[in-house]
């Protein structure tokens, strides 16, 4: 019994880490042949999982195989458009000007209820207001608005905006970030102080500490109200 839960531990964490070097992606974005790789890998897993007869090394060497083979394939299609073209293939596009492209549905093999739903899904419920709709090599439906049909932004009207950035969490749930302490340029000294200052002596009370890029700062206190911080050190 002991055998099996050490090769269980040893297949899952093999496993893990070899999905981990594969990327960030999500399963719904994955190309064709990565998604196949990731259902093999898991296939070759549970099978000398659950037969201890099996070498464990017969599970692994194929495992690190297939790492090897999407490896080279994300390098081929990283250098080569064509060979990008031949192994996750090419966007298809079914709406085109605001009419469907009949042609290039029936060869993805989509219908309209499919087209329909998948706009509905991305708020788009009147296929007039569509300019284009890009079926990705993932799967994913891109759907660009006709102009009229577009949100106005900031841009549009010509208001100037201030650059927002990204806040940067000083403490989370009780545990100093010094890396972005050393990005913002502070000390923990600064920190425990501004704490104290604001009656919380204790690191471990304090769920999160975030300071943006207007210098304002939120404390949220485990138990209580948050206090806001402007840049010029009033309390809200």
């Amino acid at each position: 019994m002991l055998i099996v839960f050490f090769r269980a531990v040893i297949l899952f964490a093999v496993v893990v880490l070899v999905m981990r070097l594969m990327g960030k992606r999500q399963f719904s974005q994955l190309h064709p042949y990565e998604l196949v790789i990731s259902l093999m890998i898991a296939e070759l897993a549970s099978v000398p999982m659950e037969d201890k007869e099996i070498p464990l090394l017969n599970g692994l060497v194929p495992i690190f195989t297939l790492f090897a083979l999407q490896v080279i394939l994300s390098y081929l299609t990283l250098k080569s458009q064509t060979a990008r073209a031949i192994i996750c293939g090419t966007p298809s596009i079914l709406i085109e000007n605001g009419k469907i492209v009949d042609k290039e549905l029936r060869h993805q093999r989509y219908n309209v209820n499919d087209l329909l739903e998948q706009l509905r899904a991305k708020n788009m419920p009147n296929i007039a207001d569509v300019e284009y709709a890009i079926l990705e090599t993932t799967g994913e439906l891109t759907v660009i608005p006709r102009a009229q049909k577009r949100p106005i932004n900031p841009d549009d009207m010509e208001v100037p905006t201030e650059y927002e950035g990204l806040p940067l969490d000083l403490v989370m749930d009780g545990q100093i970030n010094q890396s972005n302490l050393h990005k913002a340029h502070l000390s923990k000294e600064w920190l425990h102080n501004l704490l104290e200052e604001n009656n919380f002596p204790k690191l471990k009370e304090v769920l999160l500490v975030n300071l943006d890029t207007t210098g304002q700062i939120y404390i949220q206190p485990k138990n209580g109200p948050p206090i806001i911080i402007d840049n010029e050190g009033d309390i809200h």
